[in-house]
């Protein structure tokens, strides 16, 4: 680790530094309802919504689920389905899963109170260093260190670190720039604001550096440097899939399963889904290859799920991503032939009506796919 980065920084630029962001935070700080309370139970949610995902899109999911989990009691006492169903739309689930394995921790061991200290805080389920530091900093305005997508380019450039940021000698630099960014007092404030100016201003490309009020203070523009700092994160390389998901119809209810641990989505309901080999994602369908898709569907439901069903009709395509992952995804209906058996119903499956689908937590495909069935004669 590079401290002569941190040296560079003395006691009287680090208080005008922190003078200047809480006089900028005061005047542009978006109000946000998260900012609006010291509740560490809400400041949790917030930021585990905040995870993978745009404040602009957490606002509504927010409220929705603090009208409905108002504080950690009746997030500890919920079932993993309904607080699935209330995360329903933000994806990345494993973040529901674990803020109701986290409410437990606390009912249980904290006597329902959230821990003020950094090691209890990420003790529990789903927190993080970082995590652990908003809450620590916003509920109860504690120094703590903390280091986010924002905050880490931001401090690239105050440094003008041209290193990796995801190193581990690069972790070690801009998390102890983080403690010494830190003061005794207003350490939410700070913490608050340093995020703000790195989502609003020190933006990924073209930042706003005549606006930020930290310009004379970043070593990054004094260098001309800002728009190469910090080094950039290699991307993964996408992998493209095919895969069908089928709605097995008898009558008016359709067979779904719940998904299992290790699987996406786990506890989340879904459609019969799988790969296929006979359709490629760039592939058109014509005749020929539509007859060879629909034998391989009725191959895989019988053998893998014991569901004969008629001709299948496909209702639509959907493109979307999955961490790496670009998929094709074929939607398929088909009516089930013969009847309805205890005996033929797959494990971890149930038939459901259309209404009796909506009570249920599913991927966005899954909702998706329902809300056309829903418009099927």
């Amino acid at each position: 680790m590079d401290d002569s980065l941190l040296d560079a920084f003395d006691r009287s630029e680090l208080v005008s530094l922190r003078r200047r962001l809480g006089n900028w935070f005061k005047k542009h700080g978006r109000v946000l309802p998260w900012r609006e309370t010291h509740d560490p139970y809400r400041i949790w949610i917030s930021e585990i919504m905040l995870q993978q995902t745009t404040v602009k899109a957490v606002v509504p999911y927010y409220e929705k689920f603090i009208t409905r989990f108002p504080t950690v009691v009746e997030l500890a006492a919920a079932s993993e389905e309904e607080v699935l169903q209330n995360w329903e739309g933000l994806g990345y689930y494993s973040r529901g899963r674990n803020l109701r394995k986290a409410a437990i921790v606390i009912q249980e061991n904290f006597n329902g109170q959230f821990p003020e200290d950094l090691s209890s805080l990420i003790s529990l389920p789903g927190i993080g260093r970082y995590t652990a530091g908003a809450i620590r900093s916003f509920a109860f305005d504690l120094p703590a260190p903390i280091v986010e997508a924002n905050t880490l380019r931001l401090y690239c450039r105050l440094l003008n670190y041209d290193g990796d940021p995801r190193s581990r000698d690069g972790e070690n630099l801009l998390w102890a720039f983080a403690e010494v960014l830190q003061a005794r007092k207003n350490s939410g404030r700070l913490n608050q604001a340093l995020m703000e100016i790195g989502s609003q201003v020190c933006t990924p490309v073209a930042p706003d550096c005549e606006r930020c009020p930290l310009k004379i203070h970043c070593r990054a523009v004094a260098v001309g440097t800002q728009e190469s700092v910090p080094q950039k994160k290699a991307r993964p390389q996408v992998t493209h899939v095919a895969e069908a998901t089928i709605a097995v119809r008898f009558g008016n209810r359709y067979l779904v399963r719940q998904r299992q641990a290790g699987e996406r989505w786990a506890g989340m309901w879904d459609f019969i889904r799988f790969p296929i080999d006979s359709v490629t994602f760039k592939q058109k369908l014509s005749p020929k290859n539509l007859a060879t898709l629909n034998s391989e569907v009725c191959e895989k439901l019988s053998d893998r799920w014991g569901q004969s069903v008629d001709v299948p009709v496909i209702i639509t395509e959907i493109r979307h991503s999955v961490t790496r992952y670009r998929i094709r995804l074929i939607c398929v209906s088909a009516n089930l032939v013969g009847r309805v058996s205890k005996r033929s119903i797959p494990s971890h499956s149930q038939w459901a009506n259309l209404k009796q689908l909506d009570e249920l937590p599913m991927p966005v495909t899954g909702r998706q796919f329902v809300n056309l069935l829903r418009k099927q004669p």
